[in-house]
């Protein structure tokens, strides 16, 4: 896996449902390889100078989405630790410019779990359908990261370190 990553520009990209730690994993992971770390979501934050819920609620779920594609085909790096948009998935354009650039790495958390850490859904930003809940985003989503993933992480009994030590273990293999 390492040799991998280091062939596809030395990345570790993590994808996943809000509220699976992408960015929290991410900064902790890349100090602990002594990469760079890049979040897609403060991108387009910087890019717009609005936050994401302003610009869903502002532009819609399709101008949003539109914004995170071209996001995400505009940057590149190497040797970086990068966290997506959750909802980056929906772009197969998007994920296939990622999948060349590094090693995709799903965090995969259980529903439960999901629901105790998404407190905030109406403000963080999620792109959902109107009348969705998070379950439908899970059950809709969960087969998209699946498909695009190098490497699954199951987050189920594990804290903050686990993981980590975890998808570190993965691809020095």
């Amino acid at each position: 896996m390492a040799n991998q990553s280091v062939a596809r520009g030395g990345n570790i990209i993590l994808i996943g449902m809000p509220g699976a730690g992408k960015s929290t994993v991410g900064v902790v992971l890349a100090k602990r390889l002594g990469l760079g770390f890049v979040d897609t979501d403060l991108l387009i934050q910087m890019r717009t100078g609005r936050r994401l819920q302003q610009i869903i609620d502002e532009d819609g779920l399709a101008a949003f989405r539109a914004l995170e594609e071209q996001t995400v085909m505009e940057f590149d790096v190497c040797d970086a630790v990068i966290a997506t948009g959750g909802s980056v998935i929906y772009s197969d354009k998007a994920m296939r410019h990622l999948a060349a650039i590094g090693t995709l790495v799903y965090l995969d958390v259980p529903l439960t779990e999901l629901e105790k850490r998404l407190h905030d859904m109406e403000s963080r930003g999620l792109v959902i359908d109107p009348g969705s809940t998070l379950a439908d985003l899970y059950a809709e989503r969960t087969p998209l990261y699946r498909r695009w993933a190098d490497l699954r992480v199951d987050e189920s009994d594990r804290n903050l370190e686990e993981v980590v030590d975890q998808i570190c273990h993965a691809i020095e293999d």
